[in-house]
């Protein structure tokens, strides 16, 4: 093996670097492409199989093609409501707002949206949404986004690296002016020398067990990033579980069924053969928001009523096979793939699993930018608009819409900046972080603390939480902290990949204690944060929880809401939503 010192160093400039090839990445290196800058950006995954690519139901936009009554005023009052208060009504302004002009865009550049007889693009209900608003191709719209922007990018010429990991950001003086990473493949480092850097490299949801990300993809790497170069983080303990993760097989675990089932008829049962989301939200039934039949879900389970294998049922096969086949096609093959099930004559197995970080990256609510001058953040990475419930369809729209926003920004900045300083120190501190990692020797394994994370995660901060078990958990966190310095990397003839574990287990550990420490800060039940020590909704707690390694967790006021769209929200209700 090569050692480290005569590894080869690649050394980039560009105008914008994007970090991360998803759809908000994506998006916004088009957006920098057609403003005729120069941008680069690099992933750790292949381009088309980036995270966004799994996402299936739909992309939100108040376009009235069936509901000609909606508006963005509605989908605001839908987004502020449901998110128990927490989202920032700014942004959720702009990007309800901004929301057909997403559809639009994906549209003019091919995308090929399910449509009524007459062209219209078709649209359905997701969960606690007021009007069909949800767009959608089949139940594999996020494929169909990646592969639209990916061809979009192309056409624009735009160079994209998608084997490098990126493990720091390089600041001078507070200001960003690059990047440091490494090819996963050879070894070979990066260094990328750019005015500005947009951060769009997910979430943090990989820390627990059961996930609906895949291995070695939102462990919490745009956290870490950002954290380190002088960020903050926001509402890191209002994490998603998505009602419909499967249970088997073991390496399959967590894989989503699409909320497209249950917006198209599926129905929920316990081991009783009870429809028990009656108990829950019977308005709403299975359409009730995710945290509510997620919790919904959990409690069956946890009062015995689940199933041998801990789950649910999820029904769909009293629907015509054409239906299934039609909109549901994705779920057909998923459950044909790994179970050898056909859901059109049997029901499914599921169960909560972790599924979207619904905070992230401190941003301003405008246009993204961070606490670190010349560093932006999209996508899953950043916060702001979901707050304590994420709707269904609006992570794929806020994408779009901030993907352009942000392209712009930093456009606008990199044209501004009359100098970019640099810092040896900077560059001199990422090579040795590389070094001393693959120079160590330890009797750690990296794997095997990852999976302690995650499964302290997924016992001390789960679907419910409470004091002793947050406790519990920054105590055991405290002892991996401990071990992490003696962990053995080994690259081999298959690459790096030894070492990308080891710092995700480094992201994993902050994103873990970010949560912890706010989910223990949020002493109340709100949304998808259960805390069963404090089953009530405290109005004194509708605030953003901001942390950072140096300050801990302060409380951050939301501004208030519009009066036009105030007057459109109905008040969420607490009924059913409390375990104890």
């Amino acid at each position: 093996m090569t050692s480290p010192q005569n590894l080869r160093e690649h050394v980039l400039s560009t105008s914008v670097l994007v970090i991360g090839t998803g759809g908000s990445g994506l998006r916004a290196a088009i957006e920098v492409a057609e403003a005729g800058v120069d941008v680069l950006a690099v992933g750790k995954r292949p381009k088309h199989d980036a995270h966004t690519s799994l996402a299936a139901g739909g992309i939100n936009a108040a376009l009235g093609t069936m509901d000609p009554e909606d508006s963005w005023q509605q989908h605001a009052a839908d987004t502020i409501k449901e998110s128990y208060g927490l989202a920032n009504p700014r942004t959720v302004e702009i990007v309800t707002r901004g929301a057909a002009q997403g559809v639009a865009d994906l549209e003019r550049w091919g995308m090929d949206f399910a449509k009524e007889d007459d062209g219209r693009i078709s649209q359905r209900f997701f969960g606690a949404h007021t009007f069909r608003r949800t767009a959608f191709a089949g139940d594999y719209t996020g494929l169909e986004i990646q592969r639209t922007l990916v061809g979009r990018s192309e056409q624009r010429g735009i160079p994209i690296l998608d084997t490098v990991y990126i493990t720091k950001l390089l600041v001078s003086d507070g200001r960003i002016f690059g990047c440091f990473g490494f090819d996963l493949v050879d070894g070979s480092r990066y260094r990328i020398h750019a005015d500005a850097v947009i951060l769009a490299a997910g979430g943090h949801n990989r820390i627990w067990r059961r996930t609906s990300s895949r291995r070695d993809e939102n462990t919490g790497d745009s956290f870490r990033l950002a954290v380190e170069a002088g960020g903050r983080l926001r509402d890191a303990e209002l994490v998603q579980f998505h009602p419909s993760g499967i249970i088997e097989p073991e390496n399959a675990a967590g894989t989503l069924v699409s909320e497209a089932a249950r917006g198209e008829g599926g129905i929920l049962r316990n081991s009783l053969g009870e429809r028990f989301m009656e108990r829950y939200d019977p308005e709403r039934m299975e359409l009730s928001t995710r945290d509510r039949v997620a919790l919904a879900a959990y409690t069956e389970i946890a009062e015995g009523r689940g199933t041998q294998n801990g789950g649910v049922w999820l029904d769909v096969s009293h629907l015509p096979r054409e239906t299934i086949m039609s909109r549901l096609p994705r779920v057909y093959q998923t459950l044909m793939e790994t179970q050898m099930l056909d859901i059109t004559s049997h029901p499914i197995e599921i169960a909560p699993t972790a599924h979207y970080s619904m905070g992230g990256v401190w941003v301003d609510p405008v246009d993204h930018s961070t606490d670190v001058e010349g560093l932006w953040a999209i996508g899953e990475a950043s916060s702001g608009l979901h707050g304590a419930n994420r709707l269904g369809g609006n992570s794929l729209i806020e994408l779009l819409v901030f993907g352009r926003i942000v392209g712009r920004s930093a456009v606008t900045y990199s044209e501004e900046l009359e100098a970019q300083v640099r810092s040896r120190d900077s560059v001199a501190e990422a090579r040795a972080e590389i070094d001393d990692l693959l120079a160590s020797d330890g009797p750690e394994n990296v794997r095997a603390l990852q999976r302690e994370v995650r499964t302290l995660m997924t016992e001390h901060a789960g679907v419910v939480r409470d004091e002793e078990g947050l406790l519990a958990g920054l105590e055991k966190l405290a002892g991996i902290e401990d071990r992490m310095g003696q962990v053995g990397i080994h690259p081999d003839i298959a690459g790096f990949s030894d070492l990308a574990h080891a710092f995700d287990l480094r992201s994993s550990v902050l994103a873990a204690r970010a949560t912890l420490e706010c989910a223990l800060e949020r002493r109340e039940t709100r949304g998808c944060h259960n805390r069963s020590d404090y089953p009530d909704l405290d109005e004194s707690l509708q605030v953003n929880l901001v942390w950072s390694p140096e300050a801990g967790v302060i409380r951050e006021d939301i501004p208030p809401v519009d009066p036009e769209v105030a007057a459109l929200m109905r008040e969420v209700s607490q009924e059913g939503k409390l375990v104890e």
